[in-house]
């Protein structure tokens, strides 16, 4: 029994309930040796003064943490690197992504994989430059001709397992001015790069359990809506779908605490809910619903009923969450302060995936729509998280470059918790393994969020010395034993 599978409640450490040694809580990442390479530190130095600079810079030689569930890898690291690659993911957990996630899409067998749309594979892959593949999909390849752009559309349902395995993952990318697949592969943003882009490995949703099992990490499978007819094949419906993605986990005995699956389609959510309930509790309810200003007024009213009917986690993205003050502050939205009058943990997306932010706000970008008056410029990234993190109050940030999250969290997020947290008096005495301090961190965490929903009590920890006294055997609830 390791020591994380504690939850201090009022003053006593009691029992968390009978969990493997799988659990998010008590599961150690193997990657451990967390670097964030120079992107940070650029985004500090280009900070206004101010005490968050001056906090940012204090941590610049301060070695980094691994940070258990505030940094979430969206889609990998695909500012650099072919999203839902393996080379990809191997990178966010060397950012020091708590959480990685893999959208899942479906083959023609029936089979799950990583990828951001059912049908991107014409702008993620290397499928147009493969004859036989290429013919197989719903749209094969048009060349521009007269002022009309280029065109595919090719599916993961268009292909089986084994082919899109046979496939390179590559920057999400196409030229609409090509004649020629090869010419239609290339054409991103200059803001991203193309270093990394030399046939990045696609991943099948259980090869993608079996990486982050390994790695120690915790999963985050979106159940991507489908954009063929369901029932697929005219028998592949939707619940089977949302059953399928669970089975996976289950037959790897991943413990759900580690699994956060999401979803837009609240008819997903609600069947996660119903019939995996240990599963749905942690469910995220990725929220669309706020792109409208008529949807964004419904959304904000119907949160307590989302509440009632058992959801825990909403996830809007980042302008959905911030407004600017005419003096530039950044401050919570109605919708922030109205999810978490409801009791929701609240959980954003996607940092890092959109233009430097001085071009960002000049375009009104999707992401930053809401407050564009209040940054001009890269520095302004931290202020962004801040305000996320300080002020909404967010669990996970995804982001397109997890370093950037991680590097705040391992100051900001953990910096509550001290660096020794370990109990040699509770591991001498109960013969348990002395838990490292993301463990600590983890559990804390998790019992502080209980807390906030009045699910237990939580005593204030002031001291090492204090967390100890409480860890003594005799306050020790006599089921850890059994466990």
């Amino acid at each position: 029994m390791h020591l994380t599978s504690l939850i201090v409640t009022a003053g006593v450490v009691a029992a968390a309930p009978s969990f493997s040694r799988r659990g998010a809580a008590s599961h150690k990442p193997n990657v451990t040796n967390i670097q964030v390479g120079p992107r940070p530190y650029f985004l500090v130095d280009d900070m206004d003064e101010g005490p968050l600079k001056s906090k940012l810079e204090s941590c610049a030689e301060t070695p980094i943490r691994h940070a258990p569930q505030f940094s979430i890898a969206h889609r990998g690291g695909p500012l650099q690197i072919p999203e839902h690659s393996r080379q990809g993911m191997m990178a966010a957990a060397r950012m020091g992504a708590g959480i990685i996630e893999c959208d899942v899409a479906f083959t023609k067998d029936r089979e799950l994989v990583c990828r951001h749309s059912q049908c991107d594979l014409h702008t993620t892959t290397n499928i147009l430059t493969i004859p036989e593949l290429a013919a197989k999909c719903t749209v094969p390849f048009q060349p521009a001709t007269d002022g009309t752009p280029a065109k595919a559309k090719c599916c993961t349902s268009d292909i089986t397992l084994a082919e899109f395995k046979s496939l390179c993952a590559k920057m999400d990318s196409s030229n609409s001015s090509a004649t020629t697949p090869e010419e239609y592969q290339y054409g991103g943003p200059a803001w991203r790069t193309e270093l990394y882009d030399t046939c990045g490995t696609p991943v099948a949703h259980h090869e993608y359990i079996e990486l982050i099992e390994s790695l120690g990490l915790q999963f985050s499978p979106e159940l991507k809506t489908p954009e063929v007819t369901m029932p697929f094949q005219g028998n592949y419906t939707q619940e089977m779908y949302a059953q399928q993605l669970i089975n996976d986990y289950k037959r790897y005995h991943i413990n759900p605490s580690r699994v956060w699956p999401q979803s837009f389609l609240d008819k997903d959510i609600f069947y996660w809910l119903q019939h995996e309930p240990a599963f749905g509790k942690q469910a995220i309810y990725l929220d669309e619903r706020t792109d409208t200003e008529e949807g964004y007024k419904a959304a904000v009213a119907s949160l307590p009923e989302l509440a009632e009917k058992g959801v825990k986690i909403m996830a809007p993205a980042i302008y959905a969450l911030l407004n600017a003050t005419e003096d530039g502050e950044l401050v919570p939205s109605e919708y922030a302060v109205a999810a978490k009058e409801a009791g929701f943990d609240i959980i954003t997306w996607s940092l890092e995936r959109f233009p430097p932010l001085a071009q960002a706000a000049a375009e009104d970008n999707y992401f930053v729509q809401s407050f564009a008056s209040a940054v001009s410029k890269d520095g302004d990234m931290y202020r962004i998280v801040d305000a996320l993190a300080q002020k909404v109050g967010v669990r996970g940030i995804f982001s397109d470059w997890p370093a950037t999250v991680t590097y705040y969290a391992s100051f900001f997020i953990a910096a509550s918790f001290p660096d020794d947290f370990e109990s040699p008096t509770l591991s001498e005495k109960r013969g348990v393994p002395t838990p490292s301090w993301d463990e600590l961190h983890a559990t804390l965490s998790e019992a502080a969020v209980k807390a906030d929903r009045g699910e237990v009590k939580m005593q204030q920890l002031t001291s090492r010395e204090e967390l100890e006294r409480m860890l003594q055997p005799d306050k020790l609830d006599p089921k850890i034993d059994e466990m």
